[in-house]
């Protein structure tokens, strides 16, 4: 699996909170798919971003239940 951290990603991608955020905030993500997969914390979205091939992400997806992919 090839994963990186960076602040820097491009300012042209689409980010997806999470359905579990709700309006309360608590342990979520944000996710914006493109050529790869970034992850930030959706209430540090300035922070780091992790980056996942698509297949790492997909294999993440299928390890986890349902219910928790929001």
């Amino acid at each position: 699996m090839t994963t990186a951290e960076s602040s820097t990603v491009g300012p042209d991608l689409t980010w997806f909170k999470s359905s579990y955020s709700g309006t309360e905030g608590g342990q979520c993500v944000e996710v914006a798919v493109a050529a790869l997969v970034h992850i930030r914390d959706s209430k540090a979205v300035e922070g780091p971003v992790l980056t996942v091939s698509r297949d790492a992400w997909t294999g993440f997806l299928a390890l986890t239940p349902p219910a928790h992919r929001g």
